[in-house]
């Protein structure tokens, strides 16, 4: 069976690195699917939830990946994330909590940039709860 190999990483570190069979992931144009021997792609990710069917287990592994930028070559699928969080370690309090703090922030923004800002982490939170949300239907 063909695999692919996938590298997961943040500014602070490796989230996950192996084998996999398929890896899903939110594109800037919609959700992409990724296959062994891909065509090569360059492409600005969303926030969102990076599933990947691992080849040695047949489980599947979710990170959670706050934006970024997607490389695939036909052997390699590379994500460099701006911040990335391992599915098991989503917390859903805190995330609601930052999310209420985004709200908040929007609402009490007193120029643009901070407006930006606030707006960003809002959609951030929400991508987050999100994806703890279809980490539990699995």
């Amino acid at each position: 069976m063909a695999t692919i190999h996938v590298d997961v990483v943040s500014a602070e570190e490796n989230i996950f690195s192996g084998e996999a069979k398929f890896v899903a992931l939110p594109g800037e144009n919609g959700e992409l699917g990724i296959l062994p021997r891909h065509t090569p792609l360059i492409t600005r990710i969303k926030p969102g939830a990076v599933r990947i069917e691992r080849a040695d287990n047949n489980e599947e592994e979710f990170v959670f990946v706050a934006g970024g930028i997607l490389e695939v070559q036909p052997g390699t699928v590379t994500v460099l994330a701006d911040t990335a969080i391992r599915g098991k370690d989503l917390d859903e309090a805190k995330a609601t909590e930052a999310k209420k703090q985004a709200e908040e922030a929007m609402k009490n923004a007193k120029s643009d940039i901070d407006l930006a800002a606030a707006q960003g982490e809002f959609a951030a939170m929400a991508a987050q709860l999100a994806a703890i949300q279809k980490l539990r239907k699995k």
